[in-house]
């Protein structure tokens, strides 16, 4: 394929996957004693025996660094009113949890008002081109009632669901 063929499709690519309604998740892991974290749009279940979660992070990550590491990871489920915290673990820097409510939960960063927690061991990593898959089996479980954040056509959003005809 010539290179301009393959830039066309990277870029409608990247349009087909803006459509994809994804979840929004901090990931979460302690440095010895300081929390990290970045925010996703790629993970999902994986198994449901055993319970397991993959999320996808870029190869050249800090938190990839410390989950190799710490073998350790959380997956903080945002709410829909928490935009602003998915904003601000998506930029790079390491004051992310300044002003961020959060606890010590399995001896990793939660994070409060999430809609959904999972507190995960590392199984594997596994290579995916620019990214790398972490496979995680779940040890600790959390939810709120909270409607999860989403992602849709590049704004943040929640699940409606549809009415119901009767």
């Amino acid at each position: 394929m010539s290179e301009s063929v393959i830039d066309q499709v990277a870029v409608e690519f990247r349009d087909v996957m803006a459509r994809v309604c994804t979840p929004v998740a901090v990931i979460t892991a302690f440095d010895d004693e300081r929390p990290h974290g970045t925010t996703v749009s790629a993970f999902t279940s994986l198994s449901m025996g055993p319970p397991m979660i993959l999320v996808s992070l870029d190869r050249g990550s800090d938190l990839l660094s410390i989950i190799r590491r710490t073998g350790r990871f959380g997956v903080n489920v945002l709410a829909h009113d928490q935009a602003d915290v998915a904003l601000r673990f998506a930029r790079k820097g390491a004051d992310k949890f300044d002003g961020i409510a959060w606890s010590g939960s399995s001896a990793l960063p939660r994070l409060d008002g999430a809609s959904g927690w999972l507190a995960c061991t590392t199984e594997s990593l596994v290579d995916g081109g620019d990214h790398v898959v972490a496979l995680g089996n779940i040890v600790e479980t959390g939810l709120t009632p909270a409607a999860p954040l989403t992602y849709h056509d590049r704004v943040f959003g929640t699940h409606s669901a549809f009415e119901v005809a009767r």
